[in-house]
């Protein structure tokens, strides 16, 4: 199973990303993924992805400007179910780019 790390980004850096994590891992594990979160408001979004540490970014809460060099997937459709399958589609798209 391939393994990634995930930053889950909301205002608080709580609960909506908690949120968005859990449902992420339950949904990607079914897909045979494992796939490890960490939660962050939007103001530590920037310096965490500079660690090297993560694949790749969901947000619910607006992020900081800046080049985070990791893909940035909006999942507020996630959250609402509104738009959960694009964001499923896009998040498939980045693991897809990510796998090559």
């Amino acid at each position: 199973m391939k393994r990634y790390n995930v930053l889950s980004v909301c205002g608080s850096g709580t609960v909506t990303s908690s949120m968005v994590a859990e449902k992420l891992r339950e949904t990607l594990e079914e897909k045979g993924y494992i796939v490890d979160t960490t939660e962050a408001n939007p103001n530590e979004a920037l310096s965490l992805a500079k660690t090297g540490k993560f694949d790749f970014i969901t947000y619910t809460s607006p992020l900081p400007d800046g080049d985070y060099g990791i893909p940035v997937v909006n999942a507020i459709g996630f959250l609402t179910g509104f738009g959960e399958d694009e964001f499923l589609e896009e998040v498939d798209g980045v693991l897809l780019a990510l796998e090559k």
